[in-house]
């Protein structure tokens, strides 16, 4: 099957070798990581690692790639590497259904690419120190709830990205704690934050309040993030 025509039309047998060989990890497949997911394989990329500690919800139908009616209770990792398989058959997709933590090891020294797609603010900002000294290339998403404008979506350098948040806390924390990023890196954000209308729901134990999401948003953080890594990929 020749199912990457088009791509090797547009980039070139070298661009498309360059795809098939490289080696990503995205970490994070809600919202955004899995449309992250999906492009990425889609565009030809031959070695793909999706951490998620979590199962699809009934909550995730209205904005994520794995989540429907069916797949409730499901491990989203196991059902994204389900549907990438069958797009790109020989594509080697690793699931881990496991959470990101300081000082768990993930061998990001192995890959050319990371990708954070991941909420937890603790986790994140681990991630992101440990990543930017990893020789591969990362990327970033910050929020993408609380948004509709689809015209907003932005790409800057962490240290530069305003109205955002969680950006704001990450560098916040950061600077607090006295340890920054090894090498710069390119975020996915959007200054527009909405307030929540709709009731209050109880998120569980342990877990913080959630706030309100578009498909659309998330899917554009998310093919934005597969972009940059593609580009990234291409230009080296």
């Amino acid at each position: 099957m020749d199912i990457f025509s088009r791509t090797e039309r547009l980039i070139g047998a070298e661009g498309l070798s360059k795809l098939r060989s490289a080696r990503v990890i995205l970490f994070g497949v809600g919202g955004v990581g899995s449309w992250c997911a999906e492009a990425l394989v889609r565009s030809g990329i031959g070695h793909l690692t999706i951490v998620d500690p979590d199962c699809v919800d009934e909550t995730n139908v209205n904005r994520q790639l794995p989540a429907t009616t069916l797949t409730v209770g499901r491990p989203k990792v196991e059902v994204l590497r389900q549907r990438l398989q069958e797009i790109s058959p020989e594509a080697e997709i690793i699931a881990l259904q496991e959470r990101y933590s300081a000082g768990k090891d993930f061998g990001l020294s192995l890959y050319d690419v990371i990708i954070d797609a991941i909420d937890s603010l603790k986790d994140k900002m681990a991630l992101l120190l440990e990543a930017s000294a990893a020789p591969g290339k990362l990327y970033s998403s910050m929020g993408a709830a609380c948004k509709l404008d689809p015209r907003g979506v932005r790409v800057a350098e962490f240290f530069e990205v305003r109205g955002c948040p969680l950006g704001a806390a990450l560098r916040k924390k950061m600077r607090r704690e006295r340890t920054l990023p090894a090498k710069p890196f390119l975020c996915v954000y959007d200054e527009e934050v909405l307030p929540n209308l709709g009731p209050e729901q109880d998120p569980g134990p342990g877990k913080a309040i959630a706030n309100g999401t578009f498909a659309h948003i998330t899917g554009i953080f998310g093919f934005t993030l597969a972009g940059l890594a593609i580009e990234g990929l291409l230009t080296c």
